[in-house]
């Protein structure tokens, strides 16, 4: 049987980050039991129609690790009823320094986690501050130290990068103390300021600015950094140790179908893109009626395939096949590798350098 990611979104957060543009609110009135439910009930009907069994499972949100022991053993339950945990190569759980103790920490590992990705975002209270972020310094230190007591075999570590008010020094000392704490796996991402977030209302006001140039800095030091303490950069915003590569994510990468429960989630299944309803109470109403709660879908044409590849493949350290490209866009990389910015070997392209930094630039052009 052919293999697919499954993700599921968890949309609470105790604070909601300027910066977040990702489908979240407080728990406010919404029932999180009802709610776990629902997810349960969309689990049991949709996996099973997938025609593909879960290789990896992936819980993003939102703050999944706010949920309470109950709540986690509830929704694994349900997981557990219609995934063979057994046959999984990778579970991952999104989580906020200051959601978890111990105790709630061996309890991912006995629902069958293996990977905790922990969106500390920086080491320095003044950015997190800037961030909005609830956790402190000190819980983020904490933090990786009880995962590890808890006996969680991966680590990663989410960081941020040109935050308003964040010098390069400050960058630096961040990326050292997140080496320190030798994790498997680091996440470094650029700010973006998305629409529909406090960060894009004050960039359009001319409170903050997002350069080019400043941001490739940030990118570089961090290149430069990691790679000397032995991670391998093998993506736009990935760095791991030899072998502890993302399997869910490095899926969405090559191009693998992808099942999401839960509001506002994304499936792409047999070039079909669907997206379910992005508002938790009619989520709950939905999948209490209908088993789903699928708002809209499309199917995906060659062309579009195509280009989508493109644009994620060239994200990697795999580069992308020449095969994708038309014969105007052989010319452009031909152009683009001259300058340094790609290398091409007999069936690929690798960007390199300065361009891993001008991927989306570079994905323009070559389309």
């Amino acid at each position: 049987m052919a293999a697919l990611l499954l993700y599921v979104h968890i949309p609470f957060c105790h604070r909601v980050c300027p910066y977040c543009s990702f489908y979240k609110h407080t728990p406010g009135g919404t029932s999180i039991g009802g709610f776990i439910d629902a997810l349960a009930a969309e689990a049991r009907e949709r996996i099973p129609l997938a025609a593909a069994a879960p290789r990896t499972l992936y819980l993003g949100g939102g703050t999944p690790s706010m949920l309470s022991p109950g709540h986690l053993r509830g929704l694994f339950a349900a997981l557990h009823g219609v995934v063979d945990f057994g046959a999984l190569d990778e579970v991952t759980l999104e989580a906020n320094p200051a959601t978890f103790d111990a105790a709630k920490a061996r309890l991912f590992r006995e629902l069958g986690v293996t990977r905790v990705s922990l969106g500390i975002q920086s080491f320095d209270p003044q950015v997190l501050a800037t961030l909005g972020r609830e956790h402190t310094v000190a819980q983020a230190l904490e933090s990786v130290a009880i995962l590890r007591h808890a006996g969680i075999a991966a680590v990663n570590i989410d960081l941020m990068f040109s935050i308003p008010g964040q010098s390069l020094g400050t960058w630096q000392t961040t990326l050292e103390q997140a080496v320190a704490l030798d994790p498997e796996h680091i996440s470094a991402y650029n700010l973006t300021y998305e629409e529909d977030t406090a960060f894009f209302e004050s960039l359009r006001r001319g409170e903050m600015r997002d350069d080019e140039d400043h941001n490739a800095e940030f990118f570089h030091l961090a290149d430069t950094l990691l790679s000397a303490a032995g991670f391998d950069h093998y993506e736009t915003s990935n760095y791991a140790r030899p072998g502890r590569h993302s399997s869910h994510n490095s899926g969405y990468w090559r191009g693998e179908d992808y099942l999401g429960l839960g509001p506002s989630a994304v499936s792409t299944l047999n070039d079909v893109r669907s997206k379910n309803v992005a508002d938790t109470a009619s989520y709950v109403a939905q999948v209490g009626a209908f088993g789903h709660a699928l708002a809209e879908a499309e199917t995906l044409d060659p062309e579009a395939r195509r280009l989508e590849r493109i644009a994620l493949g060239l994200r990697t350290g795999e580069g992308i096949a020449l095969a994708w490209l038309t014969p105007e866009g052989l010319d452009r990389a031909g152009h683009l590798a001259a300058a340094g910015l790609l290398r091409l070997t007999e069936d690929r392209l690798v960007l390199i350098h300065h361009g891993r930094a001008l991927v989306d630039p570079i994905a323009a052009e070559l389309v």
